[in-house]
């Protein structure tokens, strides 16, 4: 096996490794400090449709973390970036706080359908109509795929359930754009003059996180907190090149053994 090259860069999930919800994972804070002490770029990756870029900044903001706006990388930005290159317009089953992140992007007479986390669009009506766009040829694209996420008082579907039922219903396969998505980890990456091998990624989600980063090349770092369960480590294969406690275990590893 080829000898790893000096890590240049950190990915860091947000919702679950530094916080959850309106609580910062304990210690996430420090953990953050010391880590930008280092000789390394960090970006932060997150599959999030819950809120636009803006509004997520300023729940960091307010949980005391040191973060700006150009370091976070969001599935919500990659999937407007993808109707832009196909130019269509879609029925947009996001959170209604997301949808500063699609200002601009023409909605009318929908070509095309878009799947979020958006649980006040997931009945009935709005699924047919997604339904029967589908079968007049509208591309189904998902802004993710993942089956639960983690939130204060529990495990909750993610919108990866509602993905599938359309698929199946239609018989077609969805456009994946965020984690475990290996464009969405390059994606990540252009312009931090990083290769993947350079890179790290840390993240709750085994599959979305790890996985997908260890699929495009980089090492993966898994931590016991958000929607972690216990075994999640022997889900993928290539396992987790490292599971630690939580972000701050996991910074201290890279501080020590990766630099």
């Amino acid at each position: 096996m080829a000898a790893r090259r000096a890590l240049k860069t950190v990915l860091v999930d947000l919702s679950g490794t530094l916080h959850i919800e309106d609580s910062a994972v304990p210690g996430a804070q420090e953990a953050l400090k010391r880590l930008r002490s280092a000789p390394v770029t960090i970006r932060f990756v997150t599959n999030t449709t819950k809120e636009c870029k803006r509004d997520l900044l300023e729940r960091l903001t307010k949980l005391g973390f040191d973060i700006a706006e150009n370091e976070i990388f969001t599935s919500l930005t990659a999937a407007r970036n993808l109707l832009e290159q196909r130019q269509v317009r879609p029925l947009l089953l996001v959170d209604v706080k997301a949808l500063p992140d699609f200002t601009g992007i023409a909605t009318d007479d929908p070509n095309a359908v878009v799947v979020g986390l958006a649980p006040e669009h997931f009945h009935y009506e709005m699924m047919n109509r997604a339904f029967r766009l589908i079968l007049d040829g509208a591309p189904l694209i998902a802004i993710h795929k993942a089956r639960y996420f983690k939130k204060k008082d529990g495990l909750a579907l993610g919108p990866g359930p509602f993905v599938a039922g359309l698929e199946y219903a239609t018989d077609t396969k969805a456009t994946v754009v965020g984690k475990p998505e290996k464009t969405f980890f390059l994606e990540a990456l252009r312009g931090t003059g990083c290769a993947p091998e350079e890179a790290v990624m840390i993240g709750d989600d085994c599959r979305d996180d790890v996985g997908g980063a260890q699929n495009a090349g980089m090492r993966g770092i898994l931590v016991r907190t958000g929607k972690y369960r216990p075994a999640d480590e022997n889900k993928i294969n290539p396992a987790p090149y490292l599971t630690c406690e939580n972000f701050p275990e996991a910074v201290e590893h890279i501080l020590e053994r990766l630099l």
